[in-house]
């Protein structure tokens, strides 16, 4: 995750936080006054889905404010396309704020629109199924959802609205894959960043660890009690604490192996057949970022373990298998609904997560598009006695 900006004096500009969140019961019943302090010509980012469920909460304490509220569907992948309509709608609104309302892409693009029309932004996630809401970063995808690149933003969200009731709407799910984006950030920035001696970065990883404790020892409780105070502390984990991370390590706590296969997997297309015409439909339709994500984190693990020998990654990557199953974040191909891809569609996706920008190429090895491959078709193989233990930064798993 790239969320700093070195300048050719070498002054570094970190994004580290929002510069306000509001979190609690019934928020966005109580936020009038701090989105009026922002702007009086609101124009409400969302999806169809989203707008319907949040503007009945939203647009009568806006009204109060008196502001002139407008709305826009920003469809539903963050694209370029996606982006220049929206434009559009700024400039017929005269809107002076953008108030994004949604899941990652939605909050994407309503923060990358607030960028470049140089307008505050406040972020409204109704879901934990990422921490888009907090960061100054924002993915861009095809018009079909394959992922383009990241932009980075000069700044966090001017606020953040956290309605746990909003959050608790969405299916449980999300949460789940939430969690699985947020273990991320420990087994990249522990490959990516752990030798790094700046201050932040340092850490910025020991954060990371103590989220993949707090996920370890309180999702299987937050999951059986939705709305408890557990469940918020796991909520506030995924969506707030995740953006910390990224926001104090900046480019130094970037994206490794994990975020490259959601990468690739993001491009590729299966053909079903079944009534007339044939239809193209993604692939990874069936998974949603974090589970895609969680299952990244399992093959960048069988990598190290299959070209490094590393035996503390084979420990790790048994303990993810455990945890998942009693969470049900998805372990193979077939568990993110890709189990009927073919070599052909494998094999594009493999060339796209190992293409020369990618973030795969972080890890301290090189990886070949056939090793990627054997490493995302053996995901859940038994660990073998053979491996040699290798040194892992920071390599104190929770064994739990």
């Amino acid at each position: 995750m790239n969320q700093t900006t070195q300048t050719a004096t070498n002054v570094l500009t970190l994004a580290v936080a929002p510069a306000r969140v509001l979190r609690g019961s019934q928020i966005l019943s109580q936020s009038g006054e701090e989105i009026a302090k922002l702007g009086k010509r609101p124009l409400i980012v969302g999806g169809d889905r989203t707008l319907a469920v949040t503007l009945p909460l939203l647009q009568p304490v806006l009204e109060q404010q008196q502001l002139q509220v407008a709305t826009a569907d920003y469809g539903c992948d963050s694209s370029e396309a996606s982006l220049a309509m929206l434009k559009q709608a700024v400039a017929a609104h005269q809107a002076d704020l953008i108030v994004g309302t949604g899941g990652g892409k939605a909050l994407d693009t309503a923060k990358l629109l607030a960028h470049q029309c140089n307008l505050p932004v406040v972020t409204i996630p109704t879901s934990a199924a990422t921490c888009a809401a907090w960061t100054a970063l924002s993915n861009i995808y095809t018009d079909q959802g394959g992922f383009l690149y990241d932009v980075s933003l000069s700044r966090c969200p001017d606020l953040v609205l956290l309605d746990y009731d909003l959050i608790q709407t969405a299916p449980q799910r999300t949460l789940v894959a939430g969690i699985g984006d947020a273990l991320a950030k420990w087994y990249e920035a522990s490959v990516s960043s752990a030798a790094s001696e700046d201050t932040l970065t340092i850490a910025a990883v020991q954060q990371a660890r103590v989220l993949r404790d707090i996920l370890f020892q309180k999702s299987v409780a937050a999951l059986q009690a939705p709305g408890s105070a557990v469940w918020r502390e796991v909520v506030d984990a995924t969506v707030l604490l995740a953006g910390v991370i990224g926001g104090l390590g900046g480019a130094q706590c970037r994206t490794v192996a994990a975020h490259a296969v959601h990468n690739g997997l993001t491009h590729l297309h299966i053909h079903e057949v079944g009534g007339s015409p044939a239809v193209q439909r993604r692939g990874s339709d069936h998974s949603i970022h974090g589970e895609k994500v969680a299952y990244g984190i399992l093959v960048q693990l069988r990598l190290e373990e299959m070209l490094q020998g590393n035996q503390l990654a084979a420990t790790a990557r048994q303990q993810l298998l455990k945890f998942y199953d009693e969470i049900g974040l998805p372990k193979t191909l077939n568990d993110l609904g890709m189990g009927s891809i073919t070599i052909e569609d494998l094999q594009r996706c493999v060339e796209i997560a190992c293409n020369p920008q990618s973030d795969i190429h972080r890890l301290p090895f090189k990886v070949a598009p056939e090793q990627l491959m054997a490493a995302m078709v053996s995901t859940t193989a038994p660990m073998s006695n053979s491996l040699n233990p290798s040194v892992r930064m920071i390599p104190d798993e929770v064994t739990e």
